[in-house]
């Protein structure tokens, strides 16, 4: 277990070497990604569900510029650093990277997960083809997780918004 979460949050590079030898010593490793702008019950949640489907979880998280692509100009609220640094120090994370650009398809194929998981508002078909096409091309398991009801950095921002 690692004692600095800060120590978890590797670049691609580093986060291939890992899963190579996580791989040689025969450890399953699941990958997920998201903003994972402002975390909340749904978040852990998640990630711990994800974590049972592997030895090991890896987060990819959207890179601030990729988080604003993607959620508009006042998001995120949490930077990178901060996002990825609260991400490793979960119990359910093993290794965080944050990467550029509004989908992962390159790091997925990168990394050649066993298994990947993503939200239950999502499907076989309605993931980016790209991504699709890595994870297949890499034998992966693709599961769907459930959302907890009524839980979402989107909700959270409006009920801030309007309590102030």
């Amino acid at each position: 277990m690692m004692t600095d979460p800060a120590l978890a949050v590797l670049s691609l590079d580093e986060a291939v070497k890992w899963r190579e030898y996580m791989r040689l010593e025969g450890y399953k490793v699941a990958v997920t990604n998201g903003c994972f702008d402002l975390m909340h019950k749904g978040h852990a949640s998640y990630l711990m569900r994800a974590r049972n489907c592997a030895d090991a979880l890896l987060v990819l998280i959207n890179s601030d510029a990729s988080v604003r692509e993607l959620k508009g100009p006042e998001r995120p609220l949490v930077s990178e650093e901060d996002r990825a640094y609260l991400l490793a120090s979960l119990r359910a994370v093993d290794r965080v990277v944050i990467f550029d650009g509004m989908r992962c398809a390159k790091e997925l194929a990168a990394l050649e997960p066993d298994v990947y998981v993503k939200a239950g508002d999502y499907t076989l078909e309605t993931l980016a083809a790209e991504e699709r096409e890595a994870l297949l091309s890499c034998g992966a398991d693709i599961r769907f997780m459930p959302f907890l009801p009524g839980l979402s950095t989107t909700s959270l921002v409006e009920k801030i918004r309007t309590v102030h």
